[in-house]
């Protein structure tokens, strides 16, 4: 169990923005989206606002989107082109896209200041680390802690089969994003993605509705992609029981371990053909093989290889958090594949989706009734297992809560120094 308190107290989310955000590897970005010296994007770690940009070395860089002067935020366009450098709007302080102090309007009036060793002269401040992984830009803002890989290991896989089912081994950032806020606390989105006894419950209005449309209209011919993309949603326990759920450490995880909901779309025409002069029938064979479900990188992303799209929640205060949806192109790979990725974007997650719109409604019902005064403690124990506790790396029934719990366990390292009597108060939350 874990208290209602995680989802409603300020308090819990400004831990979590301290420590938990700041001590974990978070997606920022991918490198398509700054192809050219300059290109940057915008984006947040938790609190923290971050400009991802493309140095004059070719280099990434994330730096927190602050001027050293006065601590204006230096850009507020989602992406753009700043050229060689960041001009604050404020008093023209510029900054090299390494982050480093270019320029200053009257600098003669800083001599013999001591400003050479001031935190000003430091210029803006990178974040604590930075990786690129396969073109996934991701950061941690402190400047010590877990290392990458030790952090994700077998989780990584995931954004591998993404990147290897392009017959070139790329992909980019294409059809731009869909983004909209929910009135919730930003855990429950995550913990939905791989919460599979929901769908034939809360998406029978949508789903179920739009696949009984096309049956009482004959269901001749081939089936249309919206029907086929929006049809497994509404498979019954059985089918999300036998998919499957593999958990990793540090609170990653995915459904999907034998099948899915997207293992059995009509094929491309072609698609296959290239994979297998790319790779060789074998491995072109495992890659695609691979029909993983939702993966969940935590805190706050994730990943639907089979079908292209990246999911970020982030966190704006404890009962409000932005979505965002974004679409990626298989480089090389019939320009059909990447139509179902935008169609399956649009039905599912848009902010017009059918499907979309009946988690949102319960998102924010539990967010209102966890406000009440019935009741302090929330469920997650579908399946608990004791041995969970020695095996951080598992498989299990795809309707197990396990994958939950976790992220919890995940949330409760990452949240503060076990010292302090901030983790004991954390402790205090989960049961």
């Amino acid at each position: 169990e874990v208290h209602k308190d995680l989802y409603l107290s300020p308090r819990i989310f400004e831990l979590e923005m301290r420590h938990l955000f700041a001590n974990t590897w978070v997606y920022v970005g991918h490198v398509s989206q700054i192809p050219d010296t300059g290109d940057y994007v915008t984006t947040t770690i938790g609190a923290e606002p971050v400009v991802m940009v493309r140095h004059v070395d070719g280099s990434v860089r994330v730096l927190h989107n602050r001027c050293s002067h006065k601590g204006t935020q230096l850009v507020t366009d989602a992406c753009g082109n700043t050229g060689r450098f960041f001009r604050c709007p404020y008093h023209a302080w510029s900054y090299r896209t390494d982050g480093s102090l270019y320029a200053i309007p009257l600098r003669r009036g800083y001599e013999n200041t001591g400003f050479e060793s001031c935190e000003a002269s430091k210029g803006m401040q990178a974040v604590g680390a930075t990786h690129d992984h396969r073109g996934f830009v991701f950061c941690r803002l402190n400047p010590s802690g877990v290392d990458f890989h030790d952090y994700f290991g077998d989780a990584l896989s995931s954004l591998d089969n993404l990147v290897d089912r392009s017959p070139e081994g790329r992909v980019e950032v294409a059809g731009g994003v869909f983004r909209y806020v929910h009135a919730c606390n930003w855990k429950m989105l995550v913990e939905n993605q791989t919460d599979t006894c929901h769908p034939m419950v809360a998406h029978e209005s949508s789903a179920g509705t739009a696949v009984r449309v096309w049956e009482r209209d004959g269901a001749e011919g081939a089936k249309p992609m919206a029907v086929e993309l929006l049809e497994p949603f509404i498979q019954p326990h059985a089918f999300f029981e036998q998919m499957g759920l593999r958990v990793w450490p540090n609170g990653h995880g995915h459904t999907g371990t034998a099948d899915s909901i997207h293992a059995r779309y009509t094929p491309i025409p072609g698609y296959h053909e290239k994979m297998v002069a790319a790779y060789g029938e074998a491995r072109a064979a495992r890659i695609l093989g691979e029909v993983r479900h939702n993966t969940v990188l935590f805190p706050n992303a994730m990943v639907k290889g089979p079908i292209q799209i990246l999911r970020v929640f982030k966190p704006l205060a404890a009962d409000r958090t932005l979505v965002e949806s974004w679409s990626f192109r298989l480089v090389g790979a019939p320009d059909s594949l990447f139509e179902r990725t935008l169609a399956y974007n649009r039905l599912i997650n848009a902010p017009t989706s059918i499907v979309a719109h009946d988690d949102l409604e319960m998102y924010e019902r539990a967010q209102r009734g966890l406000a009440t005064q019935s009741r302090d403690w929330v469920h997650v124990g579908r399946l608990f297992d004791p041995r969970e506790f020695a095996q951080p790396t598992s498989e299990t029934n795809g309707t197990s809560e396990q994958q939950i719990r976790n992220q919890f366990r995940a949330w409760l390292r990452y949240i503060a120094p076990a010292s302090t009597k901030e983790a004991a108060d954390a402790h205090l939350c989960t049961r």
